[in-house]
């Protein structure tokens, strides 16, 4: 099922965002069995995926499309550099517009168009009312530096991953939907040093294994894994920049709200090798759903309850769930045939 951007909604204040019943059919639940465990979860992004899902395309956009756009102006006029990308990233970025200018025409050409004579190139992008053209690799032929100029054009946060001596650095990116983590403050840091909070998984070797795996990812076959955690209202924007907004939010889960607030937060998280510039690019694609939403799928239902039951405590404290974690378990316990 293929989804049509609808009008723009709210991620903030009064938080008119909503799923459609198609949008919550196509939600990337992230649970495959009834206990959680940790794991780094990878696997190829074969594309096209199956017709309709969030796998199809190696971009998914969807009804958000325009709601996360505008939120993404919005991030961006508050605080600039939720964008940057160090001087050694140029190629990078103009990877990063070849990448998603050529999927996008090719993967929703009712809604985006590219023309490419040598190096002179013009890019469509109806929902956004854009028809720019330029000559590629010149950042002064385009109206903003090249990762901004891409970044506010598709959903989902994005970072490019220098490969050098055996590592991963965080050189660029545009982040302004995070959970919980800053661009500001990771830029520059090594796979290891921002991965560095994640309980747990450094003693069991998750993170060496995963560097060596996404050292070795070539070009042409990108991949995936699915990261999860929760949050309060439909509020795409967790930044610690922004926590005076949002932290509070946290305390406003009561035993009758539950299902309005809280969230489901599920990133489609994709690696892809770059071609000229050997950077990994790092999409990190986010969907929300209200548990009240969540919970028409009666297997959703079960297996949530199951797995916020058997948690960790590390986990619990890490994502921030400590507070309404006991509200929600006992909310989902209805659902749950076997509780």
């Amino acid at each position: 099922m293929r989804m049509s951007p609808k009008p723009i909604q709210s991620f903030r204040d009064d938080f008119t965002y909503s799923n459609s019943p198609g949008a919550i059919a196509r939600f990337p639940f992230p649970f495959p069995e009834d206990e959680y465990m940790y794991s780094v979860n990878i696997e190829p992004h074969v594309t096209p995926g199956p017709e309709g899902s969030v796998y199809e395309h190696l971009l998914d956009i969807d009804e958000h499309y325009l709601s996360e756009m505008h939120e993404r102006d919005l991030v961006l006029k508050e605080n600039p550099k939720r964008c940057l990308a160090m001087p050694h990233m140029d190629l990078a970025c103009w990877d990063m517009i070849d990448r998603v200018m050529t999927c996008f025409a090719a993967d929703y050409p009712e809604h985006f168009s590219l023309e490419r004579e040598g190096d002179h190139w013009t890019w469509e992008n109806k929902l956004l009312n854009i028809k720019d053209s330029f000559t590629f690799g010149d950042s002064s032929t385009l109206p903003m530096p090249p990762m901004e100029y891409i970044g506010r054009q598709v959903q989902g946060d994005f970072a490019l991953l220098d490969q050098r001596d055996g590592d991963l650095f965080l050189d660029a990116g545009i982040v302004t939907c995070p959970a919980d983590w800053s661009l500001a403050f990771d830029a520059g840091m090594s796979f290891k040093e921002w991965h560095g909070p994640v309980p747990l998984a450094h003693g069991m070797g998750v993170f060496d294994r995963a560097l060596k795996y996404l050292c070795a990812i070539s070009q042409g076959r990108p991949v995936r894994r699915l990261n999860w955690t929760l949050t309060i209202n439909a509020r795409m924007d967790t930044s610690p920049e922004t926590y005076p907004q949002w932290g509070t939010d946290r305390a406003s889960v009561t035993p009758d709200n539950v299902g309005e607030k809280v969230h489901l937060r599920v990133e489609l998280q994709v690696l892809d090798r770059m071609s000229r510039s050997n950077a990994l690019m790092f999409s990190i694609r986010t969907y929300l759903i209200s548990m009240n939403d969540l919970v028409t799928n009666p297997e959703w239902a079960k297996r949530m309850h199951r797995v916020m039951k058997s948690l960790p405590p590390e986990l619990i404290e890490y994502k921030g769930l400590t507070r309404y974690h006991p509200m929600l378990v006992e909310w989902l316990s209805r659902f749950d045939p076997a509780n």
